[in-house]
């Protein structure tokens, strides 16, 4: 039978001006680090970090995130990680630079240090890489078998970021305990294909505990770019609560309607997290979950600041044939549709997110 299971990193740490400790981190693994980071923070490491690992007797070699999850990138780093012979793998950025620093390590059979700069999703905590087509759509899951070693949310930094990335995480974060409900009621399978587990659905509902708890006034933190300990809680459920939460409990219709969704044009500059809320709404129309449930994850929402409604998003057209694609993505049978426990067919999620727009249009101000 298949067991349950429960995964997370080795460290997770939390805190302001954590990143300016990486060395010691580092030194716990390896003396020579291959860093890969995004353009964004690129500067800073080059001027900074790299003369401080320097001090510290740790070698580096870094690299620019190419910018997309493919599996070109993965391969391009790999093997400029074993032509600078690196013995320690750090990764600064988003969600995606988070992807291709764990797959390459992976690879490379080595350990990994990653730094959010952003909280717009969960990846840093996860056993999973999501692995995209050159044009920005979904082409796969990547299955690891550990968690990444060490994970350093630093708050100075996160709180630095665009409040929109930070709405994002707060979107995936959102749909962490609705879909481990999903995947718990019907024994479904979690994200390391193994069954779900009680400590994951529990994971889950304290993430969202956090959230209803703490959004405004995280919100208000983060679009002053301030510390808070608002701030602090909402990152430890949208990095670590929904990461863990996820991946012991499984994902459902609002991962799987999001991954669909990459092939709508207008939506290529969305944001994950901002497609997960409308494939959470989705799934919820699907559920026919109760009233007070739909009015508080709405509440919430718009209280992150994300996109509501797809007029929200910039789609100012429904184009059917393009959202007809959607549906029959979202119900790939390699995808997590399974999970909400009875066949769901592809009419059936077309109608559902034709319904969740209209819904969310009720409740515009």
């Amino acid at each position: 039978m298949t067991p349950r299971s429960v995964s997370s990193p080795k460290k997770f740490l939390i805190g302001a001006g954590l990143f300016n400790q990486v060395g010691e981190y580092i030194a716990e693994h390896g003396d020579h680090v291959f860093i890969i980071a995004d353009r964004f923070f690129l500067p800073r490491i080059q001027t900074d970090t790299v003369a401080q690992l320097t001090q510290q007797g740790i070698r580096s070699h870094v690299e620019q995130f190419g910018g997309e999850c493919t599996t070109d990138e993965i391969a391009r780093l790999e093997a400029a990680v074993k032509a600078a012979g690196c013995n320690v793998v750090l990764g600064v950025g988003g969600g995606k630079a988070l992807d291709v620093t764990k797959a390459v390590a992976h690879h490379c059979k080595l350990p990994q240090i990653l730094v959010p700069t952003i909280a717009s999703t969960d990846a840093p905590c996860t056993a999973l890489a999501v692995i995209y087509k050159p044009n920005g759509e979904f082409d796969h899951y990547l299955f690891m078998p550990h968690n990444p070693d060490t994970v350093l949310a630093d708050t100075s930094i996160i709180a630095q970021a665009p409040a929109r990335f930070f709405a994002a995480g707060v979107g995936d974060a959102l749909a962490t305990y609705f879909e481990a409900r999903a995947s718990w009621r019907c024994n479904g399978t979690n994200l390391i294909l193994k069954r779900p587990s009680r400590t994951g659905l529990g994971l889950g509902e304290m993430c969202y505990e956090i959230l209803r708890k703490n959004i405004d006034a995280a919100m208000d933190a983060v679009r002053n770019k301030a510390v808070t300990p608002a701030l602090e809680e909402t990152i430890e459920a949208t990095i670590y609560l929904s990461g863990v939460g996820a991946e012991a409990a499984g994902v459902a219709a609002a991962h799987a309607v999001n991954n669909g969704m990459a092939v709508v044009p207008a939506l290529h500059n969305a944001q994950h997290g901002e497609k997960v809320a409308f494939g959470l709404l989705t799934q919820l129309v699907l559920e026919n979950a109760p009233l007070h449930e739909v009015e508080e994850v709405i509440r919430i929402i718009k209280a992150a600041g994300l996109p509501l409604s797809l007029r929200d998003f910039g789609v100012t057209e429904w184009v059917e044939a393009e959202w007809r694609q959607v549906a029959k993505l979202a119900c790939d049978k390699n995808d997590t549709m399974g999970n909400m426990g009875r066949p769901i067919s592809e009419a059936e999620v077309y109608d559902a997110m034709l319904a969740a727009n209209s819904l969310a249009e009720r409740y515009h101000d």
